[in-house]
């Protein structure tokens, strides 16, 4: 009786697991910020490591591009689809953000805003000169304090 009991939970547990959605649909199981390329880097980085130390660091755009090139030189597999998902979404959330010097559409990505907030940072940055200060960046109309606090670790003045 205590073994039929015990196989019974068991198949109930197995049972309500099998129906919880994959951890890829689910943003509180995962470290990474939910979006598209996330489920591709998981996938990816995860057959030779783990993608937390993939990620461990910040780099330029230009580093991303050399590290998944090497990586897939290296054997890592990916369709042409995911390595692309991979280098966005590395853009977005794991690569520095040069205030100063970026462009309107490399802001627009790597601080992921529209592209008219992007060109009023470069507008500001033309007017008034170089920011200095996170709060500096914080005045710049449509930018919000919430967005630039969650990249405050990426920006480099």
């Amino acid at each position: 009786m205590v073994l039929r009991s015990f196989c019974l939970s068991s198949f109930i547990v197995i049972g309500a697991a099998a129906v919880q959605p994959p951890a890829s649909q689910s943003d509180t199981s995962s470290p990474f910020p939910p979006g598209p390329g996330r489920d591709a880097l998981i996938k990816v980085c995860g057959g030779c490591h783990g993608p937390e130390s993939a990620v461990a660091q910040f780099k330029t755009h230009d580093e991303w591009t050399k590290t998944l090139d090497e990586m897939a030189n290296n054997g890592a597999q990916g369709s042409d689809e995911e390595w692309n998902q991979i280098a966005k979404y590395l853009d977005k959330h794991y690569t520095l953000i040069f205030v100063n010097k970026a462009g309107a559409d490399d802001l627009a990505t790597t601080l992921d805003v529209t592209t008219d907030v992007a060109e009023a940072i470069v507008g500001r940055r033309t007017e008034k000169g170089p920011f200095k200060t996170v709060d500096d960046l914080k005045t710049v109309p449509g930018l919000t304090a919430a967005t630039i606090d969650v990249r405050k670790d990426r920006l480099i003045f």
